[in-house]
């Protein structure tokens, strides 16, 4: 069984990759295949969990063996029965319910990154709404490839320092729509806003989830890590911008903005219910 999974997963990802040849939404595929691997896993549970390649299992079942020699001895009956340790050990002979259990926590953390998608994009388009970004897109007058995605790179790089990586790159996805046309071009701008809003993120103490837990716990400073981070953050975005202005070439074509139309065709349109002629 647990081959088949590892047959299903390779197959799955392929689907993913091969989005456009074969005509299938990635996120359909990811979605069956996340589906069926997790049925096979909960079905198969124990086959699956003897292997060993499950260090949350290993661990748990260690925890339950250490409760069972040290500290229920110790207790009588009704005070285990009544305490968290009865329903530690019980998982932990349960795999079943450690699969059930482990597929929660995961569940939750979709369920936490759909609202924050949600409420993200919500503050986009009210933003929107409201002609927000002509506040950029108005400064932004050179029409050349090449300038715009420097352009591009150093407004994310910075942006993505104070708000979060994923938020920035919403944003700056939203602000393409109004300054390129070109969907083929758009593409390699989006994915040079992905690589400067990690970049930019990485030297900032609260550009990233990551380096705001360190920061709330004491771990790094902001000076510091400013100090020390920004300069490969730095590299880390200029190598690439400098890779990519060989790849682009030309000009760009402004979209033009049709009110009121009905083809709705991206999240943001879903929302604001504005298309831009490609």
């Amino acid at each position: 069984m647990f081959l088949l999974m590892v047959v299903l997963f390779v197959l799955g990802y392929l689907a993913i990759a091969l989005e456009h040849p074969i005509k299938v939404e990635k996120a359909a595929s990811a979605l069956l295949l996340g589906s069926i691997l997790w049925a096979l896993y909960a079905l198969s549970s124990e086959q699956v969990l003897a292997m060993g390649f499950s260090p949350s299992w290993e661990k748990l079942k260690l925890m339950g063996q250490q409760i069972l020699n040290n500290i229920a001895p110790a207790m009588t009956a009704d005070q285990f029965a009544t305490s968290p340790f009865r329903e530690t050990v019980e998982l932990a002979r349960d795999s079943n319910a450690f699969v059930k259990n482990e597929l929660g926590q995961h569940l939750i953390g979709i369920a936490e990154i759909l609202f924050f998608l949600f409420g993200a994009m919500t503050i986009v388009e009210v933003i929107d709404q409201h002609q927000g970004f002509t506040v950029i897109t108005n400064r932004i007058a050179t029409k050349s490839k090449v300038k715009l995605i420097w352009i591009i790179g150093f407004i994310t790089f910075f942006m993505s320092a104070v708000l979060d990586n994923l938020t920035t790159t919403i944003v700056m996805v939203a602000l393409l729509r109004k300054l390129i046309s070109d969907k083929p071009t758009r593409w390699l701008f989006a994915s040079m806003i992905v690589i400067a809003a990690n970049s930019g993120g990485a030297w900032s103490p609260i550009g990233d989830v990551t380096t705001i837990m360190l920061w709330i716990g004491g771990q790094i400073t902001t000076v510091n890590i400013i100090i020390k981070v920004i300069l490969p953050s730095l590299v880390s975005m200029i190598v690439p911008l400098a890779i990519m202005s060989f790849m682009v070439r030309g000009d760009v074509k402004r979209p033009a903005k049709i009110q009121g139309s009905d083809d709705i065709t991206t999240p943001f349109e879903c929302i604001s219910g504005k298309k831009y002629v490609n």
